[in-house]
C-alpha cells in the first residue's frame, strides 16, 4: 500500500526510478515531454530541462515524434540527466527491428536511464520522410513484453542470456478516444499483462469520455496494476488546434472545445488554451485511479510551469532525490 492508502501496482522497485518511487508513495506525479531539436545541438534540450526541473518528476524525451527526424531520444536523455531531471526514454517500433530495439534497451540500461516508454509509433506517411520504409517488426505490446523478458528472464528474444540483464521501469501509452471506445481499456490490459507498470494517455480534451474509460479501467482492476498518467496539453492557437484535430493520428477534439477557442479574440487564444489545460488537470486529478498527469506542450514548454501553477500543483521541491 502507498502512504495515502492506494493499492500499489508495482511493489518491486526497478532500476533507480524516482518516478516509480513518487508513484508508489501515492504522490500525484507530474511528467512532461521534451522534444529534441532538428539538429546536432543539445542546447534546446538543456534549456527545456532547466525550465522544467523544479516542476516535474520526470521528462519524456521523444523518439522522432510524429515520424519527423530529430535528435535521438537516448542522447536527449543524457542531457536531461545532466540538468537534474530524471529522463524517460521513448522507444518506438516504426524505425527498428527486434535486434535494434533490444540493443537500444540495453543501451538505455547501461547509461542508467531508469524509465522507458514503449510505443508502436506513427506511420512514416505522417512525417517528413513519407517514402521511408516502415519496420514495425514488433508492435508496442510485443515490445513491452520483450523489455520485461530481458529484465526478468535475463534473456534476449533469441534465447541467449544477458549478463548483466537490464533494469528499468516500463511504461506504455494508450488512447482512450480511439474507436471502438469499449475496447480501449482491454487494450491497456494487454499492455499491463505484457509488463507495463505506468501508462501515459493521449491528449484529453473530453473529460467525460476519459472518465468513462477510467471507470472501465477500474472495473477491470487495471488501476491496481498500472499507474495511469492523464495526458494533457495547452492550445496556443486555433490553427494549432485545427491541425491537431484534423492531422494528428488518434487525436479527438470535441466541438465545444473548438467553439470555446474560436469565441475569444485571436490575441487571447493562448491564454484561454492555458486556462483550459489547467481546468482539465484539475478535473482529471479528481477521477479515481488517476495517478498523475503527463503534460505535452511541444515547442511551448515555457508554458508548463504556469499551467501547473494555475491547476494548483506545487513545485517539486524534492524532485531530484533520485540523483542525490
Amino acid at each position: 500500500m502507498s502512504e495515502n492508502g492506494r493499492v500499489t501496482p508495482s511493489p518491486v522497485k526497478y532500476a533507480d526510478s524516482h518516478l516509480q518511487a513518487v508513484l508508489q508513495r501515492g504522490r500525484f506525479a507530474i511528467t512532461a515531454e521534451i522534444g529534441p531539436p532538428r539538429g546536432a545541438n543539445v542546447g534546446p534540450v538543456r534549456r527545456k530541462a532547466k525550465l522544467l526541473r523544479d516542476w516535474i518528476d520526470a521528462a519524456n524525451v521523444t523518439d522522432n515524434q510524429s515520424a519527423v527526424v530529430r535528435m535521438a531520444s537516448w542522447a536527449g536523455c543524457l542531457v536531461v540527466k545532466q540538468e537534474g531531471v530524471e529522463p524517460v526514454m521513448q522507444l518506438q517500433c516504426r524505425d527498428r527491428n527486434r535486434i535494434a530495439l533490444q540493443s537500444d534497451l540495453l543501451g538505455a540500461a547501461a547509461l542508467e536511464i531508469p524509465n522507458v516508454l514503449l510505443l508502436t509509433g506513427d506511420h512514416p506517411r505522417f512525417g517528413d520522410h513519407p517514402d521511408a520504409k516502415a519496420v514495425f517488426d514488433l508492435d508496442s505490446i510485443q515490445l513491452v513484453w520483450t523489455a520485461r523478458t530481458m529484465r526478468e528472464q535475463r534473456k534476449l528474444l533469441s534465447g541467449r542470456d544477458l549478463k548483466p540483464a537490464p533494469d528499468f521501469f516500463i511504461g506504455a501509452v494508450e488512447n482512450p478516444f480511439a474507436p471502438p471506445l469499449k475496447w480501449r481499456a482491454e487494450r491497456l490490459g494487454k499492455k499491463i499483462a505484457a509488463g507495463a507498470r505506468f501508462c501515459q494517455t493521449q491528449f484529453i480534451y473530453d473529460v467525460k469520455i476519459f472518465a468513462e474509460w477510467m471507470q472501465r479501467v477500474r472495473d477491470l482492476g487495471l488501476d491496481q496494476k498500472c499507474y495511469i498518467l492523464a495526458g494533457v496539453g495547452p492550445v496556443k492557437s486555433v490553427r494549432a488546434l485545427e491541425h491537431m484535430r484534423n492531422e494528428v493520428p488518434g487525436m479527438y477534439v470535441p466541438d465545444e472545445v473548438m467553439r470555446r477557442l474560436r469565441s475569444v479574440p485571436s490575441d487571447k487564444v493562448a491564454d484561454e488554451g492555458l486556462k483550459l489545460c489547467s481546468e482539465i488537470i484539475a478535473q482529471v486529478k479528481e477521477i479515481p485511479g488517476v495517478a498523475g498527469v503527463h503534460v505535452m506542450a511541444f515547442s511551448w514548454e515555457e508554458a508548463i510551469p504556469e499551467i501547473l501553477e494555475r491547476a494548483g500543483l506545487p513545485r517539486r521541491s524534492a524532485s531530484m532525490a533520485w540523483s542525490n
